[in-house]
This record gives C-alpha cells, structure tokens and sequence, in this order.
C-alpha cells in the first residue's frame, strides 16, 4: 500500500537518461533472445517504426511512492522510484528518455547496500517480465494476470532493484528529430543503459554500494557489451538468465543444442522415459561431446556405417526418424526439432519452451510464430501462409503494467506501455554486432572480486543450456567465481511457484555471499 507520494518533474539529475503466454497445453511468462515481453490482455499496433515524442512535449518525471510489503519472511517498507532520464545522441543532443522503476528497502544504509540493475532482451523488450514475473515486489496475480499483488519471494529484503525498460519499449521513446534507429544497435543501445546506470547511482548517492548487472536472453548481449564497452564501471556481479552465445565453426552449432533436444523429446514420450529429465539430459550432453562432436568432425570422411550408426543413436535420444538425421547429414537445426518431433500428431514445438505445442501449418519460421511465445495466432486449416514480419506485428501494448505504474506508482504518461515493441526488432542494425561475451572474461580479470551467476532452462531451445555452459567455458569465466543453476522450465527460468522461489532464493545467496 502507498502510504506517500513524491513528484519532482523538473528534476535537473532526470534532464540530464511480457508478453503473457497462453501455450496451448501450458501457460508461462516467457523471454526470448530474439522478441520476449509480458502482457495481459495486450493490443498489437502495426508500425513500421517504433514511436517518438516531441521533447518540448515531455517533462522528465521522478515519482518516489512508499510501500510496504512481506519478502522473504520479513515484513519491510520500500520506497518506489520511477524516474525518467534523458540520454544523448552520437552528436550530444537529448535523444530519447529512459525510464527506469526502481524499488529501494527502507531502515538501512542504503549507501553501501548492494543494488541490482535489470533488463531483458529482445531487443524490442522492456523489462516487464524480471519486474512483475520474477524479481519485483509484486507481481501480475497468477489467477488471471490482470492485477497484481505481493511477490512473496522478491529479493528486495536482501538488495535494490531497478528496473531498465531500453529506447522503444515501456514508457521510453525517441525523440522527433533524432534518427529512431541510431538507437537500436548492440554498442549504441548498450551505451545509453550504462548511461543510465551510472547516473542513478550519482542521483541516489549510491557510487559506494555493491552493484550488480542482470540481463535476460539478449539482455546477456547488452550486459556484456556494456562491459566491454564501458570497463570504467565495475561491477560486483554479473547475472546471466538464457545466455545468448555464437558457437562458430561446422559442429558446435549442432552440439549444444542436442541435449535440449533429448529434454523435449523426454518430456513428450517420444523416447523411453528410462531415467530421470536430468540424467536423459547428462547422458545426452556426454554423447553429445563425445561420439557426437567427433562423428560430424571427421565430415564426407564418415564412412557410411559410422553415419548411420550415429544417426540411430541419436535418434534413441532425440525421438526423430534416423532416416531424417542422415538426409540432415547428422545436422539438425532447431526448426528439424520443432516441426518433426510431434508431426504425427499435426503439432509443432516451441521453441521458448519447447513444452509449449501448437498447430503444424505451412509457412511457419520457427521464431516469431513460436506458440511459446504467443504473437502470432493460428492461421488456421485452409488459410495461405503469409509470414508475419516484425514490422507487421509492430509494438505490443501492455495495459496492466501502464495502470500499475500511473495509479499505483503515481508515474503519468498518456502513452502505452510497450511491453514488446517488434519494430524496435526489425529496424535493428546488426552490422556492428560482436560477440560481446569475451568481455565478460577481461572483466572478471580486472576485478578480482567479480563473480558470476548464469540460470538456464532444462526446456529452452532458443538459448540452449549447453550454448551457455560451452560460451562460458570459452569466455574465461573461471569455474570457483561462476554460480551455474539449471531449472526444469523454459527461457524464464523463474516461471512456476517452485522455479520462483528457488531462482531468488539462490539470487539471494550469491549477493549475500558477496557481502562477506
């Protein structure tokens, strides 16, 4: 309950800045490395770009509101701090505002009190789905998803959070004037959060206290590139949720996602359930380093038995024809997966949570039209197949999360909430993108007192559990400063009441840990 109010829209610190899923058989809050958010009861708009506002039109807010709240076991008061800030363009001029919402625990220092910065991916996502489905004080209610109410399993008794929604999406927009899409690029897009970063700790008195990064799917790529970008700010921890990775060469590709493949095929009974979800995984994963690695190695010099071979066994883990294997050349891609493993039935997977079916139908990409994640309805028997785009999806506004921030958080915008904005996707410019991930490496041997936390889901296939454990064994991450956690679920880790409490639970232990 709001027990007081505070507004300061002339604030010169502030002048200076999920897509609720109903699966077909199952319903989650999901995030992806390509497009993720969370709503409920959400509208879709077509643009072709993200939208502006005049700056003249907008007054930069910083709303503080007081609550109290129960987590953990410990009842506390906690303060809520919406804020907006005004980032610069590559020529020095207001660009965009950023919108942050950050909650802080009352009756204790704060100045030396550890504080976490949040984001997920997308990257036309806002952060909605770490903040009302995992991390914030409350959260959307389960029975219905249109309110919200205590998150009984926050972290905030433990650190701060704030809550990042990136250029485009939340409440944060370009400004008129300004080229939309110099925004959305991994270095441009990575420089204005750690922009913002850095000046909420300065407004806040809070340069002295513990801080920790957390990012989700491409949330992992913005984390690591402000690392690599900006190494003048040195963080207590970094937290990576479905890390996004780039195995290069003709065999890793097709190696870390097998296991995840061998968990879907598990839990649809395509394979003979002999053993646990966990040791099918681990027998899967030693195959697939061992006997699979060195088979597709040795390329046209694989002898047709040792082809054929493979193909069985593999087969006996995945639950896919060994026929269609070898016509793949032992080379599966996620798509031979999601449209083949159910194919008998007419359904497909997902690939969000490969849990997660829905109709087989021509056309289909993989992607956008994941029934996990939910955007794209079924065309339906007879309907020609017009893939959707982006663009053609465009923003997708979330009207509980605009209400729970203008009357609960007492931050005004006549604007929607984007808790997804695809054409923030589509115009965005990968042509200086990097493998940002060494970055975590060269962090961790600037500061010896970093450390890492990494949650994958045992049901993801867009960012594999086995793509992250192999992109942090080659990233320099050593093994005694990484926590690795993996959870029986899909891309968000935290969805289910068990998956919640555990996921911040061991959130909490690994900040704490760093306070000793």
């Amino acid at each position: 309950m709001a027990i007081e109010t505070r507004s300061d829209p002339s604030n010169c610190e502030c002048g200076s800045t999920f897509l609720r899923v109903f699966g077909r058989k199952r319903a989650g809050v999901l995030a992806s490395c390509i497009f993720l958010s969370m709503a409920g009861g959400f509208s879709a708009q077509a643009h072709n770009l993200t939208d502006v506002v005049e700056l003249a039109e907008r007054v930069p807010q910083n709303v503080t509101t007081r609550h109290t709240g129960r987590f953990n076991g410990q009842e506390l008061a906690y303060s809520a701090i919406v804020a907006e800030y005004y980032v610069q363009d590559e020529h020095g001029r207001d660009g965009a505002a950023v919108v942050t919402i950050a909650y802080v625990r009352e009756g204790q220092p704060a100045a030396h009190r550890p504080v976490m910065f949040a984001f997920n991916g997308g990257p036309g996502a806002s952060s909605s789905p770490l903040h009302l489905s995992a991390l914030g004080p409350v959260r959307r209610t389960p029975q219905d998803g249109q309110g919200w109410s205590d998150n009984p399993f926050s972290p905030l008794d433990e650190f701060d959070l704030v809550f990042i929604d990136p250029v485009g999406t939340g409440f944060s927009r370009p400004f008129s004037g300004v080229d939309a899409k110099s925004w959305f690029s991994q270095s441009s897009d990575a420089t204005a959060a750690a922009s913002v970063i850095e000046r909420w700790l300065v407004a806040n008195g809070r340069e002295a206290s513990p801080i920790y990064l957390t990012g989700e799917s491409y949330g992992t790529v913005r984390a690591a590139t402000i690392l690599k970008e900006r190494p003048d700010l040195s963080f207590d921890g970094l937290v990576l949720i479905g890390l996004v990775g780039r195995p290069e060469g003709n065999e890793m590709p097709y190696v870390v996602t097998f296991p995840t493949m061998a968990a879907a095929a598990w839990y649809h009974r395509r394979i003979e359930r002999t053993a646990s979800l966990r040791q099918t995984f681990d027998a899967a994963l030693e195959f697939a380093r061992t006997e699979y690695v060195s088979a597709l190695i040795k390329g046209d010099s694989l002898s047709s038995a040792e082809r054929r071979d493979t193909a069985v066994k593999m087969s006996a883990f995945i639950g896919l024809p060994a026929e269609l294997i070898e016509a793949r050349n032992l080379r599966l891609s996620k798509n031979d997966l999601m449209f083949n493993l159910l194919k008998t039935d007419g359904l497909r997977t997902g690939s969000l949570d490969v849990r997660v079916t829905g109709p087989l139908e021509p056309g289909q990409l993989g992607g956008i039209d994941d029934p996990a994640l939910g955007v794209v309805p079924s065309r339906g028997a007879g309907t020609p197949a017009t893939p959707p785009t982006p663009q053609s999806v465009g923003p997708i506004a979330n009207p509980v999360l605009k209400k729970y921030l203008n009357e609960e958080l007492k931050f005004q915008s006549i604007e929607p909430y984007y808790g997804l904005n695809l054409a923030v996707n589509g115009a965005w410019d990968n042509s200086r993108s990097f493998d940002a991930n060494s970055a975590i490496g060269d962090a961790l041997a600037r500061n010896g007192a970093m450390r890492v936390f990494w949650a994958a889901g045992l049901y993801d296939l867009s960012t594999p559990v086995y793509l992250g454990r192999y992109t942090l064994d080659h990233a320099g991450v050593p093994t005694d400063r990484l926590t690795a956690l993996y959870f029986e679920g899909p891309h968000g880790v935290y969805e289910g009441e068990e998956n919640l409490e555990a996921f911040n639970r061991a959130l909490r232990e690994f900040v704490h840990a760093g306070r000793r």
